[in-house]
């Protein structure tokens, strides 16, 4: 599956009640960090498919879920299990850091 795109009409949906756990990378289309680990997600949404979805939230169309959850500086990444957040991670450094982070 390939990187979905959510926003605040799916977000209820696509990851509060989703079935399996939801990467959500917050992010912008000016941000240098942003675009460079996007195809770093476009990886981990093929290598876990079926076992994991992953979104992203352009924070410049979304700024209410940002605020939400207290993005201050993307990209900022959460897991969402169950409809809860876990611990962010901001810019990760490489796949392994954040495959790692996942705990999957």
């Amino acid at each position: 599956m390939s990187v979905i795109e959510i926003n605040k009409n799916n977000f209820e949906e696509l990851v509060l009640k989703a079935e399996q756990p939801v990467l959500v990378d917050f992010w912008a289309p000016w941000c240098g960090y942003c675009r460079r680990i996007g195809p770093m997600l476009d990886q981990v949404a093929q290598q876990f498919e079926g076992r994991l979805v992953v979104g992203k939230i352009n924070i410049d169309d979304e700024p209410q879920l940002a605020d939400q959850y207290g993005v201050e500086v993307i990209p900022t990444l959460f897991l969402f299990r169950g409809g809860s957040a876990g611990e962010p991670i901001v810019n990760p450094g490489s796949k392994a850091q954040l495959i790692d982070w996942m705990g999957l």
